[in-house]
């Protein structure tokens, strides 16, 4: 199996894997202490959680805290609804090309939602206005469908001259790319996932800048600050933490490795059409299209090859993509439109395998 769906998930890591295992042993090792415990064991393994959370803090600005949680859909819960629960919500303004984790639980917070257009190349207005009374802008740094990097700085920047709070879900940006913004452009709440930087999955987190009020929206034993009740896994978060040491320092590596696949992909897939604008965009998110193109049959011939007709948390809801809709394709266009995704364990020869029959499969299909 060539594996490209790396927007729905990476592989784990070796060095994620490794620092996991004391925290998976036996009795003997004590490695499955709760960390919340006073005793001995606890205290070690609350120890392996701080550095966790130090090495995780290192991809994010300075003056703020890492709040672990189960994943990034939960920090994006905890960022919208937490606001709400401090009774600091108002008007909230998302982008047209957010997450479902994003747009839903704007919606499901009752505070009015203003929708923020997008181009045609899948970006918004660096210079985008917004309105009065908005309390909280939410626009994602690297969009999970197409792939486009959206002007976080300048949209946080206009936020705070509006007198609101920028959430940006980083989810396909963080250990890839810049931390979202600095100084008065720099993100107040960041959603992170461990899973899409090849750590494990189960686990997330939410950046806070230091002054940002929030409320808990789990309520128990007051974990993380008493804002996310629960035991925390040292397994999880040592994976999380060795994940993003590692994308801290193989940055420059990664970025070439995936630039490098990139223009494979471009020479292999001659007359297919790109989605998402083509200069502000991560290399490692391929989404295409090509005319008449039947995704299904195509993934059907292709079986040993994993790539994504579309987001994977929409698949199987026979919906068209809402991000291709808000660029301006047809339903038709998003139907025949497929997203292939790789990076670090990505192999040159592999892949370069893999697109050429995709292509010629794709061929085929016209006589």
């Amino acid at each position: 199996m060539i594996y490209l769906d790396y927007q729905a998930t990476t592989p784990l890591a070796p060095e994620a894997l490794a620092a996991m295992m004391p925290w998976l042993a036996g009795p003997e090792a004590m490695g499955f202490a709760n960390p919340h415990s006073p005793h001995r064991p606890g205290r070690a393994a609350a120890a392996a959680v701080e550095v966790a959370r130090e090495q995780v803090a290192a991809l994010m600005p300075a003056g703020g805290r890492v709040i672990f949680t189960g994943g990034a859909t939960e920090a994006i819960n905890l960022a919208i609804q937490g606001r709400r629960a401090a009774g600091r919500l108002g008007q909230v303004a998302v982008s047209a090309i957010e997450h479902a984790a994003v747009l839903e639980t704007a919606r499901a917070s009752g505070a009015p939602v203003d929708v923020l257009p997008v181009s045609a190349g899948g970006l918004v207005a660096g210079d985008q206005a917004i309105a009065a009374g908005t309390d909280l802008v939410c626009v994602m740094q690297v969009n999970n469908e197409i792939g486009t990097i959206q002007p976080v700085a300048q949209l946080a920047e206009a936020a705070h001259r509006a007198g609101a709070l920028f959430l940006c879900d980083a989810v396909q940006g963080a250990g890839r790319i810049a931390a979202p913004g600095q100084g008065f452009g720099q993100a107040d709440m960041i959603a992170l996932s461990a899973h899409k930087i090849y750590g494990p999955k189960g686990i997330g987190a939410l950046w806070v800048r230091d002054g940002v009020d929030l409320a808990p929206v789990l309520h128990g034993g007051g974990q993380e600050g008493g804002l996310r009740s629960g035991t925390l896994s040292p397994a999880l978060c040592a994976g999380f933490g060795a994940a993003a040491a590692l994308c801290a320092s193989q940055w420059e590596s990664d970025a070439q490795h995936v630039d490098s696949l990139w223009k494979t992909a471009l020479d292999l897939l001659p007359g297919w059409v790109l989605n998402g604008d083509a200069a502000q965009r991560w290399h490692g998110n391929l989404n295409v299209r090509r005319e008449g193109l039947d995704v299904a049959r195509l993934m059907s011939d292709l079986r040993d090859i994993a790539f994504s007709a579309g987001s994977a948390c929409a698949s199987g809801s026979g919906r068209p993509s809402h991000v291709l809709g808000a660029i301006g394709l047809s339903a038709a266009q998003a139907k025949s439109s497929i997203r292939i995704g790789f990076g670090r364990y990505t192999a040159q020869g592999e892949f370069a395998g893999a697109l050429t029959r995709i292509a010629a499969a794709a061929a085929a299909q016209e006589g």
